[in-house]
């Protein structure tokens, strides 16, 4: 496709395929340090950062920091992963052999399909799911409530 503008072709497409900056910033930055929008790289923050180490509100990466945080370290209100941190505690983390799980309301991960059914039928629900190598009552988040 022909454009019409004077600018080179090489500034018109910065971000998709493109070799990531050393520092970027704006609207889905790419670069190994990303401030912005919905940033990727090594070290991210942002709204929606997604990097290795993630800062902002949603962050999708190994190590993060946030509101809401999926990574294999995370640390905010809403966290899943492997070593997680949030002001009510981690399902991931939780025993799987508490004794006393009917009268929490936390729904807990187990490292056997067999013992997330029976929790399943404690909380009344139908199926379970998996968690990474774990096992979780019902068949989706959403049905754990």
């Amino acid at each position: 496709m022909a454009s019409n503008s004077n600018q080179p072709q090489t500034e018109i497409s910065e971000h998709c395929g493109s070799k990531p900056k050393r520092i970027a910033i704006g609207i889905a930055p790419l670069g190994f340090i990303s401030i912005g929008i919905v940033p990727m790289g090594i070290i991210t923050v942002g709204i929606v950062p997604m990097g290795v180490v993630s800062l902002g509100v949603v962050a999708m990466g190994v190590v993060n920091a946030s509101i809401v945080g999926m990574g294999i370290f995370s640390a905010g209100i809403t966290t899943m992963g492997i070593r997680v941190w949030s002001p009510s505690g981690s399902f991931l983390e939780q025993k799987a052999n508490k004794t006393d799980s009917g009268s929490s309301k936390n729904i807990f991960a187990y490292p056997t399909r067999v013992q997330a059914e029976a929790e399943a039928k404690k909380l009344k629900c139908i199926g379970v799911h998996k968690m990474g190598k774990l096992w979780m009552p019902c068949a989706s988040h959403a049905n754990t409530k």
